[in-house]
């Protein structure tokens, strides 16, 4: 399923040539302290219990897929793959399995330790939008070109690139994955932000599914319809009323009306006579009654 997913890789975008090894596959046995991290790698956290795990495996069985590396300086820099050079120093290993590309750009290195992360699916959803982002602003790819480069939809990268539009603390509730990258686009179904944020504390207190999620969304956003409809109704309703004293009365009439319900009204005369023929007015008004 997952090799389905991947488009053409980062040969779509970068052309790399891999060194000369002792292997036949094309595979060195680095020394762990002549590799140092990428600074700037997408991925931003790495899970204690996670590495850990992934340590405990490679004591026993060694690290299965090698990592990718570039020339760097007296060693080499991790392009992809730093989690198992993470989890390889915590097992206590000397050496590890690594594929070197030739890459001089800094900016190639980054563009395709994102584009591997993002085909291996090892990134977080806010990650993976920011990874995508960069991409586009960066590296001036659009999103079919991203698409293509990843194997994924064009709809997929811009709906992923969307969740960037959450509030802040939303978008850290996904890094530290409390909440999915589906709770995070019904939420963005929601017109402000007050709104978003309301609705994520009540998943994460209520825990609820994307599919509760998504209604409490619609339902948010039916009731503030409802609202906006009622508000013009009753403004409607206020200029009626103007109109029908303006008729009655023969004067010009204000009416003023507060979101509270209380309000003013304001009666226009121009002598006063004027005012004597509204005071009479009135007064017949209350007879009738």
């Amino acid at each position: 399923m997952a090799t389905k997913r991947l488009g053409k890789g980062l040969s779509a975008i970068i052309k790399t040539d891999v060194y000369p090894s002792d292997s036949k596959k094309g595979v060195s046995l680095l020394p762990l302290d002549s590799i140092t991290a990428n600074p700037n790698q997408p991925r931003k956290n790495f899970e204690k219990d996670a590495l850990s795990d992934l340590a405990s495996s490679i004591k026993k069985k060694g690290v299965i897929t090698p990592i990718t590396v570039r020339p760097n300086n007296n060693g080499y820099m991790i392009v992809a793959g730093e989690r198992r050079y993470r989890s390889s120093l915590i097992a206590g290993k000397k050496n590890i399995p690594a594929y070197i590309l030739n890459i001089s750009e800094d900016s190639e290195l980054m563009e395709i330790a994102l584009i591997e992360n993002i085909q291996r699916e090892d990134l977080n959803a806010i990650e993976e939008s920011e990874a995508y982002l960069v991409l586009q602003e960066k590296f001036n790819l659009s999103p079919e070109k991203i698409a293509e480069s990843v194997g994924k939809n064009r709809s997929t990268i811009v709906n992923s690139m969307r969740l960037l539009k959450l509030p802040t603390e939303i978008k850290k509730s996904l890094l530290r994955n409390e909440i999915s990258a589906g709770h995070g686009r019904a939420l963005l179904a929601l017109n402000t932000r007050s709104a978003m944020l309301k609705l994520w504390k009540k998943i994460l207190s209520k825990k609820l599914s994307v599919r509760q999620t998504e209604e409490f969304s619609k339902t948010s956003t039916n009731s503030l319809k409802i609202k906006k409809i009622k508000k013009i109704s009753f403004t409607s309703q206020i200029d009626s009323i103007e109109k029908e004293m303006i008729s009655l009365l023969g004067t010009k009439v204000s009416v003023k009306h507060k979101k509270n319900g209380s309000g003013s009204l304001m009666i226009k005369y121009y002598s006063n006579d004027d005012l004597e023929r509204l005071l009479e007015l009135l007064k017949s008004i209350e007879k009738n009654k």
